[in-house]
């Protein structure tokens, strides 16, 4: 009889590792956050601009910032008075990339 591979064997992630990335994948999953990782993506912005770019008031971009920021996938600046968010994790590039190829430009 063959051996049963075990999850190590085949190479493939623990399942705490995987809850972290369901995580980070659950709070990425909304239509403002994956705007503003479009944007920043592109360069870095403030939270007005970014809220404006969402059409949502600055305190619920805020937020979508603070919770993205708490996974590790964004951070942020100052210069001088204003704070502008930058991307922190460079893998959001191929996850954006991904969707986009898949529900870009219709």
């Amino acid at each position: 009889m063959g051996k049963t591979k075990t999850v190590a064997d085949m190479g493939l992630i623990d399942l705490s590792t995987l809850e972290q990335a369901a995580e980070c994948l659950k709070t990425l999953a909304h239509p403002h956050r994956l705007r503003i990782v479009q944007m920043l993506l592109r360069g870095r912005y403030t939270v007005g601009e970014l809220a404006e770019a969402c059409d949502i008031p600055s305190h619920m971009a805020s937020e979508h910032l603070r919770l993205m920021q708490r996974c590790g996938l964004l951070a942020c600046e100052k210069d001088g008075r204003r704070a502008y968010y930058r991307i922190e994790e460079p893998h959001l590039t191929d996850i954006m990339r991904c969707i986009e190829s898949r529900f870009g430009r219709r």
